[in-house]
């Protein structure tokens, strides 16, 4: 098998069927970090850096591995410049999906099938540079080539989401939604988070000097994501907290830290239960999906918070944390009432959510995330759930990406793998053919279509 040929991650005759029943299927993906701004501009990219590296921190991460220099990564050296540092050190990334993803997009998206490198480095930056000139690589174009039918933005809840009001009426052929992600306003313990309860309170035009009048201006924006498409909200939570807790009980928290003052760790986790709680509410009224992203300690390397901020590569994950009990209040409150996706960052999760999701019919399995979006990570995923819970219950592939043209490669190394998982299971007489071609179809584009947006 040659790199990324035909056979790519498909190890038997078996899988390669499968996979062609599948490729060519519209891509929906429920959750990204879209720029909706970027698309509407439809202004392109001037080279390979901006498409590939420039807000990809998987990428930055894997840079300063290999010792490069931080002003070739996020500082002020020239586009360039940080190509050439990348291509010099990418054959180092080998093993690593991000190699496989960029690869991809060479291959599928400009026709390159040079392998990266500091002696093809040059050549890649100019045969790109031209190509991104042309018309067929504007944002608008590259989305319909890539057959996405719908994509799922996340965004602050006090969004006034004008872009994507003005999407609805000058994108064709793709649908961009917004998804609801109220964490700013639950995550009472961070500096922001006055701030943030502050510009929720402008852009509904509501004040929010009490707790009920906060709930009001949740509410506001509950409303206006739904008149704006939304069919999800989206929770980063590192350790998920559920259980009654008495509205006056948040609301005396609630001003208790308007007013200033510190919160005891008790109260924290008193104002998270509610307000999670809260949210499910508000999603069970409006038959939203519920996304819990579980797992993620943000922020672990201070060197790079301090100096560059958020979401530069300094994030980490954890096993230290108590799922199965402090998720049984809230599914057991939404017993099949709310649709729930369940998201893990680790694989030792695997196993007690895919168990909860088992014995609750209305909690799926998100797909491999963050850590473990790979294709060994997504295999080891895949077949974990097939023998415990059901596939065909699976959410579906969502990308998670910052950039456009990653939407089409980890789609189509998801459907691979998927193939190859399912092709296995038939080749050792688990499942008929016909049968296990209605599950790949499934799991890659109904099941993620009827769970989300019917």
């Amino acid at each position: 098998m040659a790199f990324l040929d035909e056979n790519y991650l498909l190890e038997s005759e078996t899988a390669k069927k499968l996979y062609e029943e599948v490729k060519n299927l519209p891509i929906l993906d429920a959750h990204n970090h879209g720029d909706v701004k970027e698309i509407l501009d439809n202004e392109g990219w001037s080279d390979i850096w901006e498409v590939e590296a420039a807000t990809d921190h998987y990428v930055w991460e894997l840079m300063r591995k290999r010792g490069v220099s931080e002003d070739k990564i996020t500082g002020d050296a020239s586009n360039k410049e940080k190509w050439m540092a990348l291509a010099k050190v990418f054959p180092e990334f080998a093993g690593n999906p991000t190699y496989e993803w960029i690869h991809l997009d060479l291959k599928r998206r400009f026709g390159i099938e040079e392998v990266i490198s500091e002696h093809t480095a040059e050549m890649i930056w100019e045969k790109t540079k031209a190509r991104l000139a042309d018309d067929d690589m504007k944002p608008q174009r590259i989305l319909k080539d890539m057959n996405v039918q719908i994509m799922c933005t996340t965004d602050e809840p006090y969004s006034k989401l004008e872009e994507h009001q003005q999407a609805k009426e000058e994108v064709e052929g793709v649908k961009i939604l917004p998804t609801w992600r109220p964490d700013k306003i639950m995550n009472i313990d961070q500096a922001i988070w006055k701030e943030s309860v502050e510009k929720l309170a402008e852009a509904t035009e509501q004040k929010v000097d009490t707790f009920e009048g906060l709930l009001v201006a949740l509410q506001k924006s509950h409303d206006f994501f739904e008149e704006m498409g939304c069919v999800a909200s989206d929770h980063g939570i590192v350790e998920p907290i559920s259980y009654f807790v008495e509205e006056s009980r948040a609301s005396d928290i609630y001003e208790k830290a308007l007013s200033g003052e510190e919160l005891s760790e008790e109260e924290i986790r008193d104002y998270k239960a509610f307000m999670l709680v809260k949210f499910g509410k508000m999603n069970e009224a409006s038959n939203w999906v519920t996304q819990l992203h579980i797992g993620a300690v943000r922020d672990y390397r201070d060197s790079l918070y301090e100096t560059l901020g958020a979401d530069v590569g300094g994030d980490i994950s954890t096993s230290n944390i108590e799922i199965a009990e402090n998720l049984k209040y809230f599914v057991n409150e939404f017993d099949n009432s709310l649709k729930i996706v369940l998201y893990t960052m680790e694989s030792t999760h695997w196993s007690t959510v895919a168990t909860i999701s088992r014995a609750f019919p209305n909690i799926s399995l998100g797909s491999a995330w963050w850590l473990t979006d790979s294709p060994y990570g997504m295999e080891e995923q895949l077949r974990y759930v097939g023998t415990v819970d059901l596939l065909n219950n699976h959410a579906g592939m969502v990308s998670d990406s910052r950039k456009l043209m990653s939407y089409d490669s980890r789609n189509e190394m998801f459907r691979r793998t998927l193939s190859n998982v399912i092709g296995k299971m038939v080749d050792k007489g688990q499942m008929p053919y016909q049968v296990a071609a209605d599950l790949v179809a499934n799991v890659s584009y109904y099941r993620p279509l009827n769970l989300f947006f019917k």
